[in-house]
């Protein structure tokens, strides 16, 4: 059995940062996560992502990000169940759980900590009878490493940020691209909209709008799809490609957690967000996108935020008998559990001092 101070259920950038914040105070965490590396969407989904609303970063990549906060959380060093599912949770007489994954890996912590973004994900599927024959022989429905498209054709249906930022970046990479829209206005942000109608004009993404895909083609990968068009007068379209891409969003689910006994509205877990980001069962948090309250934000800043709120009240369910006295890492430093110590720099120090 696996034991722990904290246990994080969710290894993406929220649950990462809880290990620095819980480091801090040095409380020893350990990590869940279904996906076979830490990261969760930004490492599996989006690693070549922009992001831009990350403090300090006019922009970063999802996975430098990643790779950010792991080097960061290194000194404290967390353990990591990765590529299992937390199953059940059991309290202990104790007020301890015990957390059971699929694969009957066992962990005992003092305190549980839900940071599993949306919970596990689910491709939203176009409605082409054939689709399933094709998965992984052409059809994709997330772009890990763009590489794979090199020198390709590739056919990108969707309306969103994800359909047009990956047909923009893909022009640089396929041979081919293709963007497929059922509507003539699209729904991600009006500059990258700007930018694919641009790059349509020039002729480097072939632009089908009123339109969507509605047949695969192939003996056993994909070799061509046949676009139909709003307007039946018109003919359709039969476009040869490698890979057809339907970018529709991912259904989240919150899997075996929501059997737990979680208070859930609206498929997330509800919290005191006035307090401590406590659940309805004492000792299990949740942070990140994962949980709601009034005027949540889903944003990665404010999973941030309600970890390092988190942590101070963990602290004091792992040691009731003893009182944290917070101090400013620009005041003592950051000391991690291998011996390892960045020091405030003592200019900084007289300056807050």
């Amino acid at each position: 059995m696996i034991k722990t101070d904290i246990l994080i259920i969710g290894a993406g950038p929220t649950g990462l940062f809880t290990v620095f914040e819980a480091g801090l105070l040095k409380l020893k965490c350990h990590l869940i996560d279904a996906l076979p590396q830490p990261g969760g969407q930004c490492s599996e989904i989006y690693p070549k992502k922009p992001i831009y609303d990350i403090p300090a970063y006019p922009e970063i990549l999802a996975g430098d990000l990643v790779d950010k906060l792991m080097e960061q959380i290194k000194p404290f060093e967390p353990g990591f169940t990765l590529g299992e599912r937390a199953e059940t949770l059991e309290k202990q007489e104790d007020g301890s759980f015990i957390v059971t994954t699929n694969k009957g890996t066992e962990h005992h912590a003092s305190v549980v900590v839900i940071a599993g973004g949306l919970g596990s994900f689910e491709p939203r599927k176009p409605l082409i009878s054939n689709i399933g024959n094709f998965e992984d022989k052409g059809v994709s429905y997330i772009i890990k490493n763009p590489e794979v498209f090199r020198n390709k054709k590739v056919v990108i249906a969707g309306g969103g940020d994800s359909a047009l930022d990956w047909a923009i970046f893909l022009t640089d990479v396929a041979s081919e691209v293709a963007l497929v829209h059922r509507r003539n206005e699209f729904r991600g942000a009006l500059d990258s909209v700007e930018k694919a109608r641009e790059l349509a004009k020039l002729g480097k993404i072939q632009l089908y709008t009123e339109a969507e895909v509605s047949e695969i083609h192939g003996k056993e990968e994909v070799q061509a799809v046949v676009i139909k068009y709003n307007d039946k007068q018109r003919d359709k379209s039969y476009v040869e490609t490698d890979f057809f891409i339907p970018l529709f969003g991912l259904s989240p689910k919150l899997g075996p957690i929501g059997d737990w006994g979680l208070e859930i509205e609206k498929n997330a877990i509800k919290v005191n967000n006035a307090r401590d980001y406590q659940t309805n069962i004492p000792g299990v948090f949740a942070i990140g996108d994962v949980n709601t309250y009034e005027g949540k934000l889903k944003l990665i800043l404010s999973g941030f935020h309600e970890a390092a709120v988190m942590c101070q009240f963990a602290y004091q369910i792992i040691n009731p008998n003893k009182r944290y006295v917070m101090k400013y890492t620009t005041v003592g430093g950051v000391q991690g559990f291998d011996g390892t110590k960045k020091e405030a720099k003592k200019e900084v120090v007289q300056s807050i001092v």
